[in-house]
């Protein structure tokens, strides 16, 4: 038995920040001294590194866990889902229901508490938890839910992955610029035939890795409130993932017995352009082969880095056909992969 995706879905925010909307930012360093350099060459240099032109942010009047909960109801109405059917409700997130003005994350009640009230199931068998595993969260749900359908404890399982960090991000900081929100989610169920998960790996390095994703206080030193921002040491993650991702996709790809010249898409996390197109080079490497062209489908010049967010909402938008250089068949094999703080990365191999 497999666990197979039957219904996809993703809420994509309304609110577009674009490039532009930065230029008047106080971008500091990490000692709240001033950059040599002025805003529009920083942001030249942060497009040419990241692909990021803009990103969406949710507005005022919503949470991360209505973000999930959209994302949810069109995964259920793609796979044509009663909800009081569903056995388990996953949600990977990291920061929780964070207010407009920021301020702590809200986790209590989880956000899969949040969602299953909100979606208006009243199933009291249908387990609502959270997952918090960075930006390869969703994807660890999915293995989790891979896990309960093959043990027989569900034959349904909503897998969502939510994100706003523009609630959590510090505005003298250049790397806010990365950073945007949304949701995706899938429907997932017991397959008897050679369609669903095929291959998967999951590792977490917490040795010097631990902190390269953490929380500090802003860079302005001039700001004396206590609020705690989103901060990372950039090279040290290009250079981590570009050692440890491939190995991981290696794994999981060994692992499904698929030759990799089989493999249709790689749905990896929208992270920064130039970083997953070297993981993702290095991956093909590891078999004597160069990367083929349209294996990457790339969202993150429009939408910006929604954390767990990034890879359901690619494999939406492919498989609602809204790419068009992109597009999946039945039969097809794509993989997922992602890294992030912990350091955690993981990937999953598919077959539609």
């Amino acid at each position: 038995m497999r666990a197979k995706i039957t219904g996809v879905g993703s809420y994509i925010p309304d609110v577009v920040r674009k490039n532009e909307e930065f230029l008047n930012h106080e971008f500091l360093n990490n000692d709240g001294t001033s950059f040599g350099s002025d805003n529009a060459t920083i942001i030249e240099k942060f497009v040419a590194i990241t692909g990021i032109e803009e990103r969406r942010y949710m507005n005022d009047e919503m949470f991360t866990s209505d973000l999930a909960t959209s994302a949810a109801r069109n995964a259920i109405d793609d796979a044509r889902c009663d909800p009081e059917t569903i056995d388990f409700i996953i949600v990977a997130h990291n920061y929780g229901d964070v207010k407009p003005d920021g301020g702590s994350s809200d986790m209590v009640p989880s956000l899969g508490t949040r969602v299953k009230q909100k979606l208006g199931i009243k199933n009291p068998k249908c387990v609502a938890y959270d997952v918090l595993f960075g930006c390869p969260g969703w994807i660890l749900g999915l293995t989790q839910a891979d896990s309960f359908i093959k043990s027989g404890l569900a034959q349904k399982v909503l897998v969502i992955g939510a994100e706003a960090l523009s609630r959590v991000v510090d505005p003298h900081d250049r790397d806010s610029m990365i950073y945007s929100d949304g949701a995706g989610a899938v429907i997932v169920e017991p397959s008897d035939d050679e369609h669903g998960i095929i291959g998967q790996a999951t590792a977490t390095y917490t040795e010097e890795e631990a902190y390269f994703i953490f929380n500090q206080k802003s860079y302005n030193v001039n700001i004396k409130d206590k609020t705690q921002y989103i901060k990372m040491y950039g090279r040290r993650i290009y250079n981590f993932a570009l050692s440890k991702v491939p190995e991981g996709m290696k794994a999981a790809l060994d692992q499904s017995g698929v030759d990799i010249k089989d493999l249709k898409k790689i749905f990896i996390h929208q992270a920064n352009e130039k970083m997953d197109e070297a993981i993702v080079t290095r991956f093909y490497k590891l078999y004597g082969m160069e990367m083929p062209k349209h294996i990457m489908p790339m969202i993150i010049h429009k939408l910006g880095n929604s954390s767990v967010a990034t890879v359901p909402t690619v494999m939406d938008l492919v498989v609602k056909g809204k790419m068009p250089d992109h597009q999946v068949e039945k039969g097809d094999v794509v993989m997922f992969a992602s890294v992030g703080a912990g350091m955690n990365i993981n990937a999953i191999v598919y077959r539609y």
